[in-house]
């Protein structure tokens, strides 16, 4: 049960039948964060029979979403199962404890559409990043699956979709390298790095105009490390049934370990930490004319091995 939560094959004993078996079962799980009648807690989600079952964990450790059992050394037992459709999802993670760090201009044909649009506007050049462009969002920005996104007209006229792929960090540690750092990884999830662009433009930097309230969609669930193949993982969003990007992490710049090395130079990383990997070609901005968000559009996005986020958007009016 160990490797079904995201700890690493090394942690069990090296007999390569068991541990190929326990890659398989964890290729399979699926966790969320959910209340039913009012409490939160975290179980594991069988899609097939849409039912959730939830762990046994105390419930200030239910609180804390997936992080709680990332804090588990063993996995917690099962309680009776649930329909799915009773209860309600949240954010795997649905307040992290610090800001969500995010990765800027991480797929080539990203930047390449930057660029067109930047020279547009008659701002300078966007070329490939020589390092990762690091950023954050505020924790407070976090939605769950289902959950409306609430834009001010008066504060953007310009919001904008980013498919991404999160690490959720399962070790801590600091100066980790590329070498070492997969062993720090629990799982991963979805974001939609939902971007005012006007507010990127207008105060020359990102935070405020990516950490709007309700503008980091996350979930539906949490994977665990071996659930995903980053050498072969699709990355898609729809706009109101529209295709608009289609990606893969194999196209990635910089990758997760080189991600994860640079944030850790000189920053500690911890349990639970977040970290959205960038975003493929296909946003908003990138067509001619942009393609920006209205009130009643649905996002949907869908990540190989993991699921589909899907939410509509409104204006606060």
């Amino acid at each position: 049960m160990l490797i079904a939560l995201g700890f690493t094959a090394a942690s069990m004993p090296q007999q390569t039948g068991r541990i190929q078996a326990a890659k398989r079962v964890a290729r399979q799980m699926k966790i969320a964060t959910f209340r039913v009648s009012g409490e939160r807690k975290v179980g594991l989600v069988d899609e097939v029979r849409q039912r959730v079952t939830p762990f046994a964990l105390p419930r200030d450790e239910a609180r804390e979403g997936v992080l709680a059992l990332i804090r588990h050394a063993d996995a917690p037992e099962l309680l009776p199962a649930l329909p799915l459709g009773k209860v309600a999802l949240e954010a795997p993670i649905p307040r992290p404890s610090r800001n969500i760090f995010c990765v800027g201009k991480n797929y080539l044909e990203h930047v390449k559409e930057n660029t067109a649009t930047s020279l547009a506007a008659g701002v300078a050049r966007s070329a490939p990043p020589a390092n990762p462009v690091v950023f954050s969002k505020l924790p407070e920005c976090v939605i769950a699956h289902g959950e409306t996104v609430k834009f001010d007209p008066r504060v953007s006229a310009s919001i904008d979709y980013e498919a991404e792929l999160a690490v959720i960090i399962g070790k801590g540690g600091r100066s980790i390298s590329p070498t070492q750092a997969m062993d720090h990884v629990w799982g991963y999830t979805i974001v939609n790095d939902v971007t005012a662009r006007d507010m990127q433009v207008r105060h020359q930097q990102w935070l405020i105009g990516k950490s709007q309230d309700t503008f980091c969609p996350m979930g539906p669930w949490a994977v665990p490390r071996d659930a995903i193949d980053l050498a072969d993982a699709r990355v898609r969003c729809w706009v109101n049934g529209e295709l608009r990007q289609d990606g893969n992490t194999r196209d990635l710049i910089f990758n997760v370990p080189t991600i994860i090395a640079t944030i850790s130079a000189g920053i500690t990383l911890f349990p639970g930490d977040v970290i959205a990997t960038g975003t493929p070609a296909g946003v908003g901005v990138g067509f001619k004319p942009p393609k920006f968000l209205v009130h009643g559009d649905a996002v949907r996005i869908e990540i190989n091995g993991i699921g589909v986020l899907e939410n509509e958007f409104q204006e606060i009016r």
